[in-house]
């Protein structure tokens, strides 16, 4: 009964996870601009893995498109290429998670080969979920050092500005961005990946030891000679002699 609840309760949370991460690859708003401070403009912008977008003050929002592969740095190509990974592996860890759960029949399927299904979709799980957390952390990194980039930035140039210098070219108050909304589904969904990974493999500990078939042994214990019958033997011997 115990491993049912571990297995029903890994296959709920691994089919939330991947539903969460399938939703943050696929949102726009991975990193946003900052508001903080800011005057209001006319134009609000934030970005995803895919697509940039701005949105004007009447509410008409523009899209553009990101492809390509050889314009963007090796860091913003490992969290796309995580994402995606994360997402197959998910998919296919809930497919395979679905067969073996107990309550659903498939022919005549042994509790031994849906233990071993079971253990199959824990470690997509884990993968998937490791996945799902490490890119999206290397893309709040890339953020946070932006981040902190641009506001030394600006405020280098509004003290060179309050001293009454000229600004060079290119030394305009720069924008910043802040951590988006995309960035905590894939956290939340990484995290209930590894969870269900877990609960996963927990009952496949229990349900391995369920398929292993136990033979009762009967214990053979040779009778003892007695001490007459050990001194007749011998005196039988020594009449032979």
């Amino acid at each position: 009964m115990a491993n049912t609840i571990l297995q029903t309760a890994g296959f709920v949370l691994g089919l939330i996870g991947v539903a969460a991460v399938i939703a943050a690859t696929v949102m726009n708003n991975w990193s946003t601009k900052d508001r903080q401070g800011d005057v209001v403009t006319s134009v609000y912008t934030y970005k995803g893995l895919w697509q940039d977008c701005e949105v004007s003050t009447s509410g008409f929002t523009e899209c553009r498109p990101m492809y390509g592969i050889l314009g963007y740095s090796a860091q913003f190509q490992a969290v796309r290429a995580m994402m995606v990974v994360g997402v197959v592996l998910g998919v296919i860890g809930t497919g395979i998670s679905v067969f073996s759960l107990k309550c659903f029949k498939m022919g005549s399927t042994e509790t031994s080969t849906k233990a071993k299904m079971t253990l199959t979709a824990g470690i997509m799980f884990l993968i998937a979920g490791l996945c799902t957390i490490i890119g999206p952390s290397i893309y709040a990194n890339q953020i946070v050092a932006s981040f902190t980039s641009t506001t030394y930035a600006n405020t280098y140039n509004a003290y060179n500005e309050g001293m009454g210098e000229m600004a060079m070219g290119g030394m305009g108050m720069a924008t910043t961005y802040t951590f988006g909304p995309a960035l905590f589904v894939a956290w939340i969904g990484g995290g209930l990946l590894l969870i269900g990974g877990v609960l996963k493999s927990v009952a496949f500990k229990g349900m391995h030891a369920e398929s292993t078939p136990t033979y009762n042994a009967i214990a053979y214990k040779v009778p003892a000679q007695s001490a007459d019958g050990g001194s007749e033997r011998g005196k039988r011997e020594q009449k032979y002699v």
